[in-house]
């Protein structure tokens, strides 16, 4: 199983830069930003940095979307980055939260995202794409690969990753939803005449590492908590959309009964006031929190169910630390494949 890491373009863009720097060190081999460019700094300039600065992780956006990037441009940027620094670029999309939220607008449809994947890739790629009754390429990128991983929660966006992407991003670390979501991948891949096992599949959380007291896990919890809020987010639209009556587990809907409304101002940061709804039991589920052996218990449960990477969200007080710590005691356990012993047990 890979390991990457999930940073906020917080300024100083240096510290970023810094911590992907540390990850790489650390063996971690992908550096994912968030894209919302009014609430943090640029990431496509900040990539050019970190790239420059290591020398094999791979870097992309976790999730950038089809409503404020033109397709054209993302494909262009992150190819130019290819060429600059060798195929060390990934895209991850998806319909969009904060970054077009922040605009006042709404994520976009599935055919629209759908139909962004395909420019995006083919022009990554250095083939042609069209674009309504135009046909372009980016004549200078034959030599680009660009990967487009796809980040979903509900039914049609699930299908639609299993028929089109090359990876699905899903952000929680729950084995139930992990599993059932990776079903619903991997159905839909086959269906499509696609191979279900080349669809890669990356599920990102907040890890936190703690001495295993019972004071280090309930702040490790209060550090973490925000995620349940901003997973909460994507979970209402398919709750609006689906309703609770068995289209989507209850494991991942029931939750947000509490919710009321959110403000993105406190988007990814820890304490952040509108994820009080977020009881410990789904910080627990939906995040990698304990001590090292905690860590990779729930790692190699998830890289039994299929999981190929698993991305840590570094959005609390331990950023360093954590990366250390997983370096030094969790990595190394986990870079050997699973053995057959283990996957029967």
């Amino acid at each position: 199983m890979d390991l990457g890491v999930v940073l906020q373009c917080t300024p100083p863009a240096s510290r970023v830069v810094e911590l992907a720097r540390q990850a790489e060190t650390h063996g971690f081999s992908h550096v994912w930003t968030f894209d919302s460019h009014l609430l943090w700094q640029e990431p496509y300039v900040i990539y050019s940095q970190i790239l420059s600065a290591t020398r094999k992780v791979v870097v992309g956006p976790m999730v950038t979307n089809p409503a404020t990037r033109d397709w054209t441009v993302t494909a262009s940027t992150l190819a130019t980055l290819n060429d600059m620094f060798g195929n060390r670029t990934i895209c991850g999309i998806g319909r969009g939260d904060s970054a077009v939220r922040t605009l006042g607008g709404k994520p976009t449809t599935l055919a629209t995202l759908r139909d962004s994947i395909e420019v995006i890739r083919e022009l990554g790629n250095g083939r042609s794409a069209r674009i309504g009754d135009t046909v372009v390429r980016l004549p200078w990128a034959s030599a680009s690969r660009l990967p487009v991983w796809v980040a979903g929660y509900g039914p049609k966006a699930l299908d639609l990753t299993g028929a089109v992407a090359d990876g699905f991003i899903l952000q929680l670390a729950d084995p139930d939803i992990t599993a059932w979501t990776i079903a619903q991948v991997r159905a839909a891949a086959e269906r499509a005449g696609r191979d279900p096992g080349a669809v890669q599949i990356c599920v990102a959380a907040p890890a936190y590492v703690t001495d295993g007291s019972a004071a280090a896990l309930a702040h490790a919890r209060e550090q973490c908590r925000w995620f349940g809020g901003m997973v909460g987010n994507h979970v209402a639209d398919i709750v609006a959309r689906y309703g609770t009556g068995g289209a989507v587990p209850a494991a991942l809907t029931d939750y947000i009964a509490g919710r009321h409304g959110y403000d993105y101002n406190q988007h990814g940061r820890a304490g952040n006031t509108h994820a009080d709804f977020v009881p410990d039991a789904i910080v627990d589920r939906f995040c990698l929190l304990g001590t090292p052996d905690d860590h990779v218990a729930r790692l190699r449960e998830l890289e039994q169910l299929g999981v190929n990477q698993f991305a840590v969200y570094l959005q609390h007080d331990a950023k360093s630390a954590t990366l250390e710590a997983y370096g030094e005691a969790v990595l190394p356990r986990i870079a050997h494949p699973v053995t057959a012993t283990e996957r029967a047990r």
